[in-house]
């Protein structure tokens, strides 16, 4: 029993020793409070780019994390627009969010860029590839030219300018703090930085 003390009392050192490390203007910034749309959950957004390959490389750390995150927290993607010829990409995840398909295809559009090396650069190539996996092609092309996606790209452009952010994979937590993967040093300090920052918004 003794043994057993030591070992719980040894592992919370641990962690608060690590949660310790993280520090502020290093691992992570604090920035100028954001409006958030989640309502009482604490919001984490990520700032993604279908192009990059270090979020391809992070988005399987975030998945597995999105299986066991808190109950009072929602993730939120935010394809960022870097270049004018980024908004293609970020009109296709939003349609297809619309479409109520994009869990489905998120992860085969990256794999698609990356370990396929298929070039998706424009609406025309995103429709052709997400039309092999089922998707309607018409009413993809719809939906990417629409009214409703036009304002989600100007929010997510908002967003980025909001936020200051420089580079992808970035994450901000509930309006208030940013991390990238840059910052964290890697993407399973990424993933521990956004706990200990989502526990400082529970704890406030």
């Amino acid at each position: 029993m003794k043994r057993l003390f030591i070992f719980v009392l040894l592992m919370m050192n641990a962690v608060l020793l690590q949660a310790a490390d993280f520090k502020e203007g290093v691992n992570y910034k604090t920035l100028p409070q954001q409006s958030t749309s989640t309502g009482d959950k604490i919001e984490v957004l990520e700032f993604f780019w279908y192009g990059c390959p270090h979020c391809y490389s992070f988005e399987p750390y975030l998945d597995k994390w999105k299986k066991t995150m808190p109950a009072n927290v929602e993730v939120i993607r935010v394809p960022a627009i870097f270049r004018p010829n980024w908004e293609e990409q970020a009109r296709a995840y939003y349609a297809l969010s619309n479409m109520g398909v994009i869990e489905d295809v998120h992860g085969k559009i990256f794999a698609a860029v990356h370990k396929d090396k298929k070039r998706l650069n424009d609406l025309g190539q995103i429709a052709d590839f997400v039309s092999s996996l089922g998707v309607d092609r018409k009413k993809f092309l719809e939906e990417a030219k629409s009214f409703a996606v036009d304002g989600m790209v100007r929010k997510a452009k908002k967003r980025q300018v909001g936020y200051k952010i420089q580079g992808v994979p970035s994450v901000a937590i509930n309006g208030k703090y940013l991390s990238s993967g840059s910052m964290s040093g890697s993407y399973d300090n990424l993933i521990k930085i956004i706990d200990y920052l989502i526990e400082k918004e529970t704890k406030k």
